[in-house]
Order: C-alpha cells, then sequence, then structure tokens
C-alpha cells in the first residue's frame, strides 16, 4: 500500500500549469503537451475515497492507450506516448465541456432514475416496462455537463446547444464520433466474450481539428458484461457479471454511502484496497487480452519524475 501514488508534486522543464483532477494529475508543458498521470485514486459518486488502490493508475493507463490506438483510424486522437505505465503524453487541446456518454443498455445510474419514475434521460423519451439491464433499441447518448469539482450534471443536446456550450454543427460532429467509437468498442469487446453496455468519451480541439482525448473503454469509464451469461440473466431478473467499478459503488452503498451529504466513507481497510486492485488486474487482462505485468513499485515517484523528464529531454 506504501508504493501506491496518490499526490504528485512535479516540476518539469517548460511546465505552464498543473491540474489536480478526481484520479488524474495533468501538466502542461509549453502552450501545446499535456502529461497525464494516472494515480492510484479511485473516485465514486464523485467523490475522491481516502485511500489509493494498487496499479489502479497503470491498469488504466495501458488500457486506454491501447484503445486510443485501437481507434485511431475512426477519430484522431491526443495521444503522442507513453514514457511511463501511468503516464500519457499527448495535444493540448481546448476541452469541450461536456462529456458524451452513451448507453447501450438500460443499467447503472439510468436505471436507478428510471426504476425512480422518470421516463426521459436527457431528453430522451423511455418506453414504459422496460426492464434493468435491458438492450435499447439503438444505443442512446445522454450527454453530462463536465465538472471540475462536485457532480457532473446530465443535459440534452437542447440544452448544450441553447447554452452555446457546443455549436450545433459541432455537437453533431461530436454525436458522429461517439457513434462510431462505441462500435469498434463494441466489436473489440465482443471478439472477447464482452458486451460493451456503456462508456463516456471526452473531446477537444486544437487548430480547428476536433480530437479524442483522456481515457477510453477503461472500467473507470465504461461497463461491461460477459457476454455468454447475459441473456440467461437478464431473463431470470439476476445480477449481470460485469467488469466495471460499479463493484466499488455496491460496496459504498451496501455501506450507506451514496456521496450525499453527511454521509461518511466506509473504512478502507489494506485487504479491502488490495481485494480492489486483484480486480482491477482481473479487469485488465480481460479487456486487453493480455497478461498484467506490475511495473516497479519501488519509488514510483521517481520512476515517472525520471520517465517524464527522459521523454521531454529526447523531444527537445
Amino acid at each position: 500500500m506504501e508504493n501506491t501514488l496518490v499526490r504528485t508534486d512535479f516540476k518539469f522543464p517548460g511546465q505552464t500549469n498543473v491540474y489536480h483532477g478526481k484520479v488524474r494529475d495533468v501538466y502542461s508543458i509549453g502552450t501545446d503537451l499535456l502529461v497525464m498521470i494516472a494515480t492510484d485514486r479511485i473516485s465514486a459518486f464523485d467523490v475522491v475515497l481516502p485511500r489509493g488502490i494498487p496499479y489502479k493508475g497503470q491498469t488504466l493507463n495501458q488500457i486506454a492507450a491501447k484503445f486510443l490506438d485501437a481507434t485511431a483510424d475512426v477519430v484522431p486522437n491526443w495521444k503522442l506516448a507513453t514514457p511511463d505505465p501511468m503516464v500519457t503524453v499527448g495535444i493540448r487541446c481546448e476541452t469541450y465541456k461536456v462529456e458524451m456518454v452513451i448507453r447501450g443498455y438500460l443499467t447503472g445510474s439510468a436505471w436507478r432514475e428510471y426504476k425512480a419514475g422518470a421516463r426521459t434521460l436527457c431528453g430522451i423519451p423511455l418506453p414504459d416496462g422496460m426492464k434493468e439491464n435491458q438492450k435499447f433499441p439503438t444505443p442512446v447518448i445522454t450527454p453530462t455537463t463536465k465538472a471540475d469539482e462536485g457532480h457532473d450534471e446530465n443535459i440534452s443536446k437542447e440544452e448544450i446547444i441553447k447554452q452555446g456550450l457546443i455549436s450545433e454543427e459541432e455537437y453533431e460532429q461530436l454525436e458522429k464520433y461517439t457513434y462510431a467509437l462505441f462500435l469498434r468498442g463494441t466489436e473489440i469487446a465482443a471478439q472477447k466474450n464482452l458486451i460493451l453496455v456503456d462508456t463516456k468519451y471526452e473531446f477537444g480541439k486544437k487548430d480547428g481539428k476536433i480530437l479524442l482525448i483522456d481515457e477510453i473503454h477503461t472500467p473507470d469509464s465504461s461497463r461491461y458484461f460477459h457476454a455468454d451469461t447475459y441473456r440467461e440473466l437478464f431473463e431470470k431478473g439476476e445480477e449481470q457479471r460485469q467488469l466495471s467499478k460499479e463493484f466499488v459503488r455496491r460496496w459504498l452503498m451496501e455501506n450507506g454511502f451514496q456521496g450525499k451529504d453527511g454521509q461518511k466513507v466506509p473504512e478502507m481497510t489494506e485487504e479491502y484496497c488490495n481485494s480492489v486492485s486483484e480486480r482491477y488486474i482481473e479487469l485488465y487482462e480481460k479487456i486487453s487480452g493480455e497478461k498484467f505485468e506490475k511495473a516497479n513499485a519501488g519509488d514510483v515517484a521517481a520512476r515517472i519524475e525520471k520517465n517524464i523528464n527522459g521523454y521531454l529531454k529526447q523531444r527537445g
């Protein structure tokens, strides 16, 4: 546990800014470069939990890098290099203030809202009589505002355009990219006997060009079901076998925490944190189809700093 990376405070050559997100620390180098460090922090219900998860940052960074490469022909993206297992270096973009969430199935927060009586999702009408984990006839896009702190909020396409967050023309391009990425992710998942249930994408703009940014198709940003048992479990009304961060959310809910005022995060023992780490490694191996190789964890911060400085020096 002592080797988890939960905070960074680096000073790189040419550094102009640093942003500490919920789980990522992002360093701006000059005007055109971003260094994104996937820390071992973990968040749920938009709250950063008090303890880190060993190797979580490495699993997420490597999955995201793999899928950015696997979708580069579908949508251009920001990635330039991965100089460390927990680091991606890429093109600095002007970020759109909206996350494009796409859902193939009624589950998670959407199901919780539907169960409570909601019959629209971000302005999209839903029929009565749907069941948990039921497949939508076609995937639905349910955008959220991108909050620097606190909760992301659902928002409709109409409201995005009305508020001037994104122009109508650009939003329609983001929709096309989102559907295309989800289709590619679905095809890749099917090869691993998985179903890509829902996910989110973030986009930015550089020199008038839209780029896919941040992470994609990781268990933090996506939900997967096991394909071989989906139909049987759905027809029985039983819980799906899934690969996602939902198991952490469920543990929190079972212990009385949903990120609401006055609620306290349950104790995260070392045993619990290590069990979550094992789940992330399992997720990595299932989603990527590759054996996970643990990076040297002797002094994670020193290793990262050395590798980033080496890349920046080589880049000139």
